[in-house]
């Protein structure tokens, strides 16, 4: 069927069918097994008892054993001879015996439910007879009320399945026509809410993804453009210029910055859209750190004081993590002032490592500290140019760390900046 909720109503309406049917069977079963054994078991004590009562006292006692037995079930009893003739009262009641060879039956007869079993020898009967009706109709408007009550718990079930679907249809619709703000507002704990939260979490990652891919495009068209006009100027000058050296080193200092320009480029969108799984392994911590101070150490660079009070061995992506303390410290030494120092320290509590750099120098404004991890912002734009920087370094640290569920931050030290970064011990 097209309609996934008529397809669960019917299911879940065959599935009723099939339940009342089975349980009519084994009512049925149940009947003929055990209840209606009993009822002939009494049947029969009756009538041995109706014939005792008969051959022991004559009519007197069998007529006093007889209103015994109406007044304690409600019916009229009667024992009959094989004619059908009352013994008691001598009325016929031929027309209540089965016809032969049946030797009992139990059923309705006109508006009365009649009973009747005969003795082995064939001389006499024993005949119940109740005025009552039949209970089926009386019982009837329960069972349908009953089965009301199944279908509209079915219908409720169905739309309960169906309509949170319905839901997450149309959020997908929506966000696949280009709302990426869209969500599930699926609050579920069974498999429907986890479809929710998975397409919620995808979502997320692919609107993060879209929008840092259109704000990284306007960042690149305007980090290249003053490069390039540059370029263009120096490439002029350098044909006509007398000094033609100086022209050619500026036109090389374009370049150079276009090229690391473009490094940082390819390093931060490999760490934005890398698809590989981690890949932990263990490592030493303090190896670790001094390769990356070595990596980052060509030329002259600040002394660095270690204060590592965590010296141990941790489980990590060495890659990423190696990633992240590269850009952590080049912008440390980016900073810092001359004569100055680079303080590296790290700690282990509540089973997080956390690596702190500090440099001393003029630190970051408060409400700016939670933006330098984002690509291309730069808190002094005339000295970052002058000075190399393209704002990507931090950017791809945070982005190094979050792959391997850690967290990083930066805080003013006054003075300096001290950039932390808190790994979960694996």
């Amino acid at each position: 069927m097209r309609s996934l909720y008529v397809s669960v109503t019917v299911t879940m309406l065959v599935t009723l069918s099939l339940t009342l049917i089975c349980f009519g069977l084994i009512s049925d079963y149940m009947d003929r097994r055990y209840i209606v054994p009993v009822f002939d078991a009494m049947d029969q004590l009756q009538l041995e008892s109706a014939q005792a009562a008969l051959a022991g006292g004559g009519k007197p006692r069998l007529r006093s054993y007889m209103t015994a037995l109406d007044r304690r079930f409600g019916t009229s009893h009667y024992l009959v001879d094989a004619r059908g003739a009352d013994l008691v009262s001598g009325k016929d009641l031929s027309g209540l015996l089965p016809p032969p060879p049946q030797d009992h039956s139990r059923g309705f007869i006109g508006n009365r439910f009649v009973v009747t079993r005969r003795t082995a020898d064939g001389r006499y009967w024993l005949v119940s007879a109740g005025p009552q009706k039949e209970q089926g109709p009386g019982f009837n408007p329960y069972a349908l009320v009953a089965i009301a009550g199944a279908v509209a718990v079915c219908l409720a079930a169905a739309l309960g399945l169906v309509w949170p679907i319905r839901r997450l249809t149309q959020a997908v619709r929506r966000f696949g026509k280009g709302d990426l703000s869209i969500r599930a507002g699926i609050h579920r704990r069974d498999e429907i809410g986890a479809l929710a939260r998975a397409f919620n979490e995808m979502a997320d990652r692919i609107e993060r993804l879209i929008t840092g891919e259109r704000r990284l495009l306007q960042d690149i068209s305007h980090e290249l453009r003053s490069p390039l006009a540059r370029l263009k100027l120096a490439i002029r000058l350098a044909r006509t210029a007398a000094d033609r050296d100086a022209a050619l080193d500026r036109v090389e200092r374009d370049v150079d910055r276009i090229t690391a320009l473009t490094s940082d480029l390819i390093e931060m969108a490999r760490m934005e859209g890398e698809a590989r799984a981690l890949q932990p392994e263990t490592a030493d911590l303090a190896q670790l750190l001094r390769q990356a101070v070595e990596d980052c150490s060509i030329g002259p660079a600040p002394q660095i004081d270690w204060r590592l009070q965590f010296k141990g061995e941790i489980v990590c992506d060495v890659e990423l993590l190696r990633r992240a303390l590269d850009n952590v410290l080049r912008n440390a030494i980016r900073y810092s002032p001359p004569g100055s120092q680079i303080v590296v320290a790290t700690q282990i509590e509540g089973g997080k490592v956390t690596i702190a750099v500090r440099d001393y120098g003029t630190g970051v404004a408060e409400d700016e500290l939670e933006r330098i991890f984002a690509p291309f912002y730069r808190v002094d734009e005339a000295r970052d140019a002058q000075s190399g920087g393209l704002g990507l370094g931090l950017a791809i640290a945070r982005s190094a760390v979050l792959r391997q569920g850690g967290v990083i931050a930066a805080e003013n030290a006054h003075p300096g900046l001290r950039v932390s970064i808190s790994l979960p011990i694996l």
